[in-house]
């Protein structure tokens, strides 16, 4: 199910911020997810969306994006294995500790 954030794009239409108002739509799960990612970051979704489209206007992202091919090399190497957070953290502390 779809569902919209605001209204759909328009020039004329401004916020109270002074920011032109943006729709977007998208499946409410993703925008379920993208609230709990802004409200862990301390950042409004309307500030986490526009701090996303700012990187996207820079001139050093496609060095952002590229993929190495040693890290391609390890896509899908721990597919069939059952690692969670605790065996990492256990694996820290007998090498650190």
């Amino acid at each position: 199910m779809s569902v919209g954030l605001a209204l759909l794009y328009s020039g004329e239409q401004k916020n109270s911020l002074n920011g032109t108002i943006l729709g977007l739509r998208m499946e409410k799960a993703l925008i379920d997810k993208a609230k709990v990612f802004a409200d862990t970051s301390g950042k409004s979704l309307s500030k986490v969306v526009a701090d996303y489209f700012a990187l996207l206007n820079q001139d050093n992202i496609s060095p952002w994006f590229k993929i190495t091919k040693k890290v391609s090399s390890l896509k899908g190497i721990m597919k069939n294995h059952s690692v969670n957070e605790k065996d990492y953290k256990k694996h820290l502390e007998e090498k650190y500790l």
